[in-house]
């Protein structure tokens, strides 16, 4: 066991793992950033596509060199992917072999492994129903078995608690945490600071009410209301003063996505 587990440690310390990571959140800050620009759309008025993976891969798909970059995307997700399941195996940098922070890291393994497959089945023509709608059909198929209202209920819970630890994460700076900050100074390191404090939040708190949503959908059994970021975006729309609180959130995704690049110059691997 040991001969298999010190090649594989070493591998995940490795500059080709280094790699993987960098290119991994650079697809991450990437998605977010066209995901922010649907949001700012759908502000103005003129949203076509979903505020979520899915929509942001048919704006993509839309230009002439769209599909270079899907695929750019969805191996930027592989590379993302497998990195976050070596930190689940071997340690996460800036918090080493705590267990909590290495199951974080599994977690959102499985959740971008999921992306990946999304992408590429969206590249192979496959699976184009909008995001939105694919989560209300499996809420509603969820609802119909017994159990099934307590079960959505607790994975809306879930999702608020990721929401409100990623406020919180903001909020703190804990963020900071995970990146090179001894590279960082002067004018460049406030910058990084604040972007990543302001899209930390913004993020978190669209999360939150996500979850929130979802929940909604349980205690009613109405599927409808769990369309996941879309359906979320949407719904602060159409509230008082909507597309102003609205654009306020795009620009928090968008500064997320931002903030990602820098992520991606500077994490800790």
């Amino acid at each position: 066991m040991t001969q298999v587990a010190a090649p594989a440690r070493r591998a995940a310390d490795s500059k080709v793992m280094d790699g993987f990571a960098r290119f991994g959140l650079a697809a991450r800050a990437f998605s977010y950033l066209v995901i922010g620009w649907l949001a700012v759309e759908i502000a103005r008025g003129h949203g076509q596509h979903q505020a979520n993976q899915t929509g942001a891969f048919a704006e993509l798909a839309r230009h002439s060199y769209g599909v270079t970059l899907l695929w750019l995307l969805g191996l930027g997700f592989v590379a993302y992917t497998v990195w976050l399941l070596s930190e689940a195996a071997f340690g996460v940098a800036g918090e080493g072999r705590k267990i909590g922070p290495r199951l974080h890291c599994l977690g959102r393994g499985i959740i971008y492994a999921a992306l990946s497959v999304m992408t590429f089945s969206f590249i192979a023509g496959r699976n184009r129903e909008g995001q939105a709608q694919r989560q209300a059909t499996l809420t509603a198929r969820i609802l119909r078995h017994t159990g099934g209202q307590w079960l959505v209920a607790v994975v809306g819970l879930a999702v608020v608690a990721i929401g409100v630890a990623l406020v919180v994460q903001g909020a703190t700076r804990k963020f900071a945490k995970q990146l090179r900050m001894g590279e960082l100074h002067g004018a460049t390191r406030r910058a990084v600071v604040v972007i990543g404090m302001v899209g930390t939040i913004a993020r978190g708190i669209v999360f939150a009410i996500a979850g929130g949503l979802v929940v909604d959908a349980a205690v009613t059994a109405d599927p409808k209301k769990s369309t996941g970021l879309d359906g979320t975006l949407r719904t602060l729309a159409d509230q008082a003063y909507g597309p102003w609180l609205l654009g306020a959130f795009a620009v928090g995704l968008i500064a997320f996505g931002v903030y990602g690049f820098a992520s991606a110059r500077w994490a800790k691997t």
